[in-house]
């Protein structure tokens, strides 16, 4: 038993709790997708320990788990309650770069590969409830019993939660899988060479008479909103490179599609219609109203 009341008993607390730090975080973070956030639901969780008798804590693992969870369930509801936030009419230059308060851009870049950009972009789209479970069970195996009083459910109706969750966290493929493996490398290697502005790489994986479609929010003020031909699209696309950086694979709408999504938030979705191992098509989709109403998943290993 520590005596939280003394120098040593609290520093020995301190100790503890320092050594759940990082699992705390990696638990926040999944469940908020900030790291601003969750280091002030980390921070609360130390706050709410240093006020209770360390010594009836029989768990210390699951009681600050819990914590931390309700913690993150309050101010995923809390997010859900305020307007959103409306998003400009053209995206930012740096739109490559992760911006964190609290944190540089190294750190949230490290915990974004952690987890998955596209996964972070399906967490981002589940309720406060089917997110807490799902991250719970799935990710950190904590068992539907110790879930269900945190999200204020029988296990039973936590169990559903976590499976619904897990259904749009897969998605479900139009295409057959033989099929959506060879689109998956095309798009792979068009990304690769977006990324890297890569010309010759850009012209071999585009279709010589592609169209590019975007949406007015998506390209620079007078650019046209659609572009034609290999060459063209391929010079427009290593201009925007910069985007690049924040994309990644994901299931859109049942085939395989990319998002950019600086801090793991969505600002931009790509449809890709891929023909003879070439794109022959992609939509770049910046609307907020039609990005919300994309069925988004994780592109399965």
């Amino acid at each position: 038993m520590y005596e939280q009341d003394g120098p040593g008993g609290h520093d020995a607390l301190a100790e503890r709790f320092e050594a759940h730090r990082g699992r705390l975080r990696g638990v926040a973070y999944r469940m908020l997708g900030s790291a601003s956030e969750a280091d002030d639901a980390v921070q609360e969780a130390w706050l709410k320990l240093s006020r209770v008798d360390p010594g009836g804590i029989g768990n210390l693992t699951g009681w600050l788990t819990t914590v931390v969870s309700r913690v993150c369930l309050d101010m995923l509801r809390s997010r859900r309650s305020r307007p959103e936030e409306p998003i400009g009419q053209r995206m930012p230059d740096d739109i490559g770069a992760e911006a964190v308060d609290g944190g540089g851009p190294e750190d949230e870049a490290v915990l974004i590969e952690s987890v998955g950009r596209a996964l972070l972009v399906v967490l981002d789209r589940l309720g406060p409830a089917e997110r807490i479970a799902f991250v719970l069970h799935d990710m950190f195996a904590v068992p539907f019993d110790e879930i269900a009083p945190i999200v204020d459910r029988t296990p039973v109706a936590t169990k559903k939660l976590a499976s619904r969750a897990r259904l749009r966290v897969r998605g479900n493929p139009v295409v057959p899988g033989p099929e959506l493996d060879r689109h998956r490398e095309v798009v792979e290697a068009f990304l690769a060479a977006a990324r890297g502005g890569d010309l010759d790489a850009l012209l071999g994986v585009l279709a010589p008479d592609v169209v590019r479609r975007s949406d007015p929010a998506a390209v620079p003020p007078g650019a046209a909103a659609e572009a034609r031909g290999a060459r063209t699209v391929a010079r427009e696309t290593v201009i925007l490179a910069g985007r690049a950086q924040a994309a990644a694979l994901a299931l859109v709408n049942g085939t395989v599609g990319i998002v950019v999504a600086p801090g793991g938030r969505l600002v931009i979705a790509l449809l890709l219609t891929v023909e003879d191992d070439r794109i022959a098509e992609y939509e770049v989709i910046a609307d907020p109203a039609r990005l919300r109403a994309l069925d988004v998943a994780v592109l399965g290993d």
